[in-house]
């Protein structure tokens, strides 16, 4: 199999898989490539660095330590990009989430406070939620 990283004309990026070399080139002009996100059929190879068997880097696994600090960087990032970016509601997020889903509020990103129950009647009713990241720990915290 070869892997080509592949680009529509909208600049949207994604791979495909072909058994040989010619096979993208036979499937795009019969119509057969198409972009996953937009459906554009305009696709083409973009470049990509080969892999070369053989030259194999030879990194250690990162140690738990090492993970649980990478993990809490990664969360501490959403949850800043959630504040900067997405509108807090407060104690409001239940009814405005169901009032943006229902069409009855604007089309936005939101963040808030919501009990258990409310979680709950959000999720069964197709609502989208998700739980923030916590606060990082304080300094004084850590060990």
């Amino acid at each position: 199999m070869i892997r080509y990283a592949l680009i529509c004309d909208r600049d949207h990026e994604f791979e495909g898989w072909f058994a040989a070399s010619v096979d993208f080139d036979d499937q795009s002009a019969r119509g057969l490539v198409e972009c996953p996100v937009c459906a554009s059929k305009a696709v083409r190879k973009a470049i990509m660095a080969p892999a070369v068997a053989g030259m194999k880097t030879h990194t250690q696994d990162p140690s738990p330590a090492q993970t649980r600090a990478m993990m809490m960087h990664a969360m501490q990032r959403v949850r800043q990009h959630v504040e900067e970016n997405f509108d807090d509601v407060g104690d409001a997020f239940a009814k405005e989430a169901r009032a943006i889903h229902e069409g009855r509020a604007e089309e936005r990103g939101i963040y808030g406070q919501a009990t258990a129950v409310e979680v709950r009647d959000l999720v069964e009713d197709g609502v989208p939620v998700a739980p923030l990241p916590p606060d990082p720990p304080k300094k004084t915290e850590l060990n």
